[in-house]
């Protein structure tokens, strides 16, 4: 059986972000960064992982691909979504966000199964047209940023909603963790909500046609084989079965 290939995005960083690690004349290089969990569940659910780099064009990066994963990072910039930056928006990463905007309108226009995870949850929900909450403190609602907290732990629960993918994925409710400082205010278009946490919070949402599956949680941390990746896995090999 062909295992499908399935692109990953990543962060691209100052080498000097390293520290000590990197040596001084090697300071002013770039380094692009994965976190290797991402790769690893796709490769436990018959996937073929690929590390993106943004050197190449998206949409000729994306002929190559038969799934994609837009993983978590840094805030999407407020001015995409027709905001200006509240005080505690974190940092940007806009080349990024340039670079996968265009990778999830590539794949898109491909058909292409799309898992999307925390920022990439985020991201998607902008490209459609959504909004974002640029912070919510632990405080408030369900507590969602749980930073000091092992991402391998679950933090709080959500509810799917009937017959969508999540509910058919995880069941009626799920322990899920909690790693981000930003919530999706209003929905975007052609998205429907599939999740929400315990305050009424979006957490999951997928298009009609089936293609995009996206998670406000990190699956990549929680128990492996993650039925998301699984998902993902399975929707690459229909479309190829299919071609």
């Amino acid at each position: 059986m062909t295992r499908p290939l399935i692109g990953v995005t990543g962060r691209r960083w100052p080498a000097s972000q390293l520290g000590s690690l990197v040596p001084k004349g090697m300071a002013g290089l770039m380094v692009d960064l994965h976190f290797t969990d991402y790769v690893h569940s796709i490769a436990l659910a018959g996937g073929l992982p690929v590390e993106l780099t943004r050197d190449a064009d998206p949409h000729e990066m994306v002929e190559h691909l038969d799934g994609l994963v837009l993983s978590g990072g840094a805030d999407v910039e407020p001015a995409r979504y027709g905001a200006d930056p509240e005080e505690q928006l974190g940092p940007l990463e806009t080349d990024r966000d340039a670079w996968e905007f265009a990778l999830y309108q590539a794949a898109r226009e491909r058909d292409l199964p799309v898992l999307a995870i925390c920022r990439g949850f985020q991201l998607v929900n902008v490209a459609h047209g959504g909004t974002l909450n640029q912070h919510v403190d632990l405080d408030e609602g369900a507590g969602h940023p749980q930073w000091d907290v092992d991402g391998r732990t679950a933090t709080h629960d959500v509810r799917s909603v009937p017959e969508t993918t999540i509910a058919q994925l995880v069941g009626e409710h799920a322990r899920v963790n909690s790693l981000h400082h930003q919530t999706l205010d209003r929905l975007g278009d052609n998205l429907v909500a599939t999740a929400y946490a315990s305050d009424g919070v979006v957490e999951g949402f997928e298009t009609p046609d089936g293609m995009v599956l996206g998670v406000q949680w990190h699956p990549e941390l929680l128990e492996a084989p993650d039925p998301t990746f699984q998902w993902l896995v399975e929707c690459c090999l229909a479309r190829l079965s299919l071609s």
